[in-house]
């Protein structure tokens, strides 16, 4: 007799809630599975594993259909359609759940990860949130008792957009917190850091009369402590008393990510600057069987390399097996480089200036953020990824900088095409509308985190004003226009869907993309760039599986595709909208298997 379970996982004898069976129910179930072709022939359905009955089954197929019922054998969707059309693929050993209405969704996936990072990241201790510039020196504060005097405090990632003072930390702070420390407040590419840490480096008057463009002064031309692109002239030290894991401490770290990401209905990601390390580590998940998600890897490269020693390296991850013949659990896509700065740190490269600013410290009303690799090194890049047939990516988040991909991508273009790559522009928050129609006629791919808005864009209104983020995460014109565009978290610190710094929850991502809402501001941001609750689904589903070059596989569900799919517990596409945030993940599936 086949098993019939509820979505608790309450497992029914055939008396419970369903008809009792004949012991010679296989014999008439098969004898009602044969089909009569056209030709005559009798040709027998098999039985599925695994049937799904009687919810709302959303496919996010290219016709956006929504069936009551899905079977399953050996990890495949074997067929969609009503609950009584699907009772012929119900046999003895079928595993038959019930879904009572509940809506039933293909697995999502994050366009934009760092899972090793991230899982590391509280692994010598705990970091709490911080959301005032209080609670930054209190944990300096705090690291100044427990860390030797003399030895490096560093903070990463903890972003000034989302402080309510809406600052760095200045040098004076942060001496007053560790006067016997070194300190660094890092924020992606630039940081605000104590005297300790700019006397160790070297970083004086003369030094910032020689970098004016990294280092920035005070009226007397003494640096101030905050540093522009800071990796390239801050050099920290490891802490002695600093916590070493092994390599199967940091599997059981990252695996216990891997499982918080199903928790929350993620079984697929991209992650996007993928180090040699991270790659031996995710092929030795897979070959242990403890990779519970699809991966797909975005490897690093060092722009900033000579020409012979980026082919060299493209060279070796394009004969890399995982990108030949990729894995279905793990697949390396392309590469992936940085083009510019940050908009949560006052670096990413716009065609008009920042404007003068307390919130980032910009004095120069001529500044307009900072550019890492030039066109022509950049043209260099694309090309060499292009003909070798791997998809090229780069960060990118102001609209020149976008907008210089994109040119770049129009000119390869011309002698290779671009599009089968699936190559794209990471981040490209702020776009134009030019920027917008090129991604369109070259059919690459964007990848947007529709968190930042919610986050961040409060200070980035104060900064620009109103009109300069028509065209910020412009979701509605991007699927408008027929760009695959992409959700993504840009998920690197601390495991927990909210309380990691980038929130990797996808439902309030949802949320953020239909709703335009900013936290600590009264209005949404440009509601006409907000998504349809279909192409809400769409951006993190079937079209982030385009992003990972695997949508014939996964990423919606239809006949043939691996069984990847989500229960959740109300309707996304008929719930109030502020619900959609709150959403819960019921059960999680791969392969046709409950993993969460």
């Amino acid at each position: 007799m086949n098993s019939r379970i509820d979505l608790a996982g309450a497992e029914y004898d055939g008396s419970q809630l369903f008809r009792s069976r004949p012991a010679y129910v296989g014999t008439i179930l098969k004898a009602a599975a044969m089909v009569l072709c056209f030709t005559g022939r009798i040709v027998a359905a098999e039985f599925a594993d695994l049937v799904l009955t009687d919810g709302k089954i959303v496919t996010v197929d290219s016709e956006f259909r929504i069936v009551q019922s899905m079977a399953v054998a050996d990890g495949r969707v074997v067929a969609l359609g009503s609950t009584n059309e699907l009772q012929g693929h119900i046999g003895p050993s079928t595993l038959v759940v019930q879904l009572d209405g509940h809506m039933l969704l293909p697995g999502l996936i994050d366009s934009h990860v760092h899972p090793t990072g991230a899982s590391e990241y509280e692994a010598d201790h705990e970091i709490p949130s911080m959301d005032t510039i209080a609670d930054v020196l209190a944990y300096v504060r705090a690291r100044a008792l427990v860390v030797p005097e003399g030895e490096w405090i560093t903070l990463s990632q903890v972003f000034i957009t989302r402080l309510r003072e809406q600052r760095y930390p200045t040098r004076e702070e942060l001496d007053a917190a560790a006067p016997h420390h070194p300190v660094v407040f890092r924020t992606g590419p630039d940081a605000s850091v104590n005297t300790l840490a700019l006397k160790e480096n070297g970083i004086d008057k003369e030094f910032a009369a020689a970098h004016p463009e990294q280092v920035l002064v005070d009226e007397h031309g003494e640096p101030n402590g905050l540093l522009r692109q800071q990796a390239s002239i801050l050099k920290t030290r490891s802490n002695s008393n600093q916590k070493t894991t092994t390599n199967t401490e940091r599997d059981s770290r990252l695996i216990k990510l891997f499982q918080d990401y199903n928790r929350v209905g993620i079984t697929g990601i991209i992650d996007r600057n993928c180090s040699d390390a991270a790659r031996s580590q995710y092929e030795r998940l897979l070959r242990n069987n403890q990779l519970s998600l699809r991966l797909r890897m975005s490897r690093s490269i060092n722009p900033d390399d000579s020409l012979k020693e980026i082919e060299a390296r493209l060279d070796g991850i394009a004969a890399d097996p995982l990108f030949q013949s990729p894995k279905p659990r793990l697949g390396v896509i392309g590469v992936k480089a940085f083009l510019d700065g940050g908009m949560l740190t006052g670096s990413a490269y716009f065609s008009q200036p920042w404007g003068l600013s307390t919130i980032y410290g910009i004095e120069d009303p001529r500044y307009r953020g900072m550019r890492y690799i030039d066109e022509e090194r950049l043209e260099e890049l694309v090309d060499a990824c292009i003909v070798r047939g791997l998809a090229f990516t780069a960060h990118c988040q102001g609209d020149a900088a976008v907008e210089a991909l994109v040119r770049v991508y129009e000119r390869v273009n011309e002698r290779v095409p671009v599009s089968p790559t699936r190559s794209s522009l990471t981040h490209s928050s702020f776009m134009s509308e030019s920027a917008i129609a090129g991604a369109a006629k070259l059919g690459i791919g964007v990848d947007l985190q529709p968190a930042w808005l919610y986050l961040d864009a409060r200070t980035l209104l104060a900064q620009f004003g109103e009109e300069r983020l028509k065209h910020f995460i412009p979701l509605h014109s991007l699927f408008e226009a027929g760009v695959r565009a992409g959700g993504g978290s840009d998920h690197m610190q601390k495991v927990g869907s909210l309380r990691s710094v980038n929130p990797y929850n996808p439902f309030l991502g949802m949320w953020i993309a239909a709703t335009r809402q900013a936290r600590w501001h009264d209005q949404p941001v440009h509601i006409e760039q907000a998504l349809t609750r279909e192409q809400m689904l769409q951006y993190y589903t079937i079209n982030n599986a385009w992003l990972m070059r695997a949508d014939k596989e996964i990423g919606s569900l239809e006949v043939g595709k691996y069984a990847d799919f989500i229960v959740v517990d109300r309707d996304l596409l008929e719930c109030p909208v502020d619900e959609i945030r709150d959403t819960q993940v019921l059960s999680t599936w791969l392969d046709g298997k409950r993993i969460e």
